[in-house]
């Protein structure tokens, strides 16, 4: 697979394989009193539902086309440039869209009581009605 992004792609994300569909990558850049990553999706992978619990995470696009959605909203499209700010405790995924792969540098600020709770994956039938409804509204 190109590495869509200028950031290196890293190494196939296989420690959290299990809490994606699809293949990603991981890169990490920093981890220090800011966690940084840039993580790269194949097209049509995405990550579970999941929750960031006492740590917001900032999520920038920096190459392809993904998508965002948090739990009853509509999906967000993303495209290189593009910035979403994710609130502590509020369930989302985020991933490729199913035409092209996607690249975003992931931002979170570790602390003792930062967790992730990985949850329910987004089902093939979710995600393609998801990737028509973009399809729709940006028409």
């Amino acid at each position: 697979m190109n590495n869509p992004s200028l950031f290196p792609m890293g190494e196939p994300n296989d420690a959290y394989a299990r809490y994606f569909i699809g293949q990603s990558y991981l890169a990490p850049l920093l981890n220090k009193e800011i966690s940084l990553s840039n993580v790269t999706f194949e097209p049509g992978c995405r990550n579970n539902w999941h929750i960031h619990h006492n740590s917001p995470q900032i999520l920038i696009a920096v190459g392809g086309v993904g998508y965002y959605q948090e739990w009853g909203k509509p999906v967000v499209t993303m495209q290189p440039g593009d910035v979403v700010y994710v609130p502590a405790e509020t369930k989302h995924w985020h991933g490729a869209t199913p035409h092209a792969s996607f690249a975003h540098l992931a931002i979170m600020i570790p602390g003792a009581d930062v967790s992730n709770e990985w949850l329910e994956p987004v089902d093939d039938e979710t995600y393609y009605a998801l990737d028509a409804e973009a399809a729709q509204s940006s028409k």
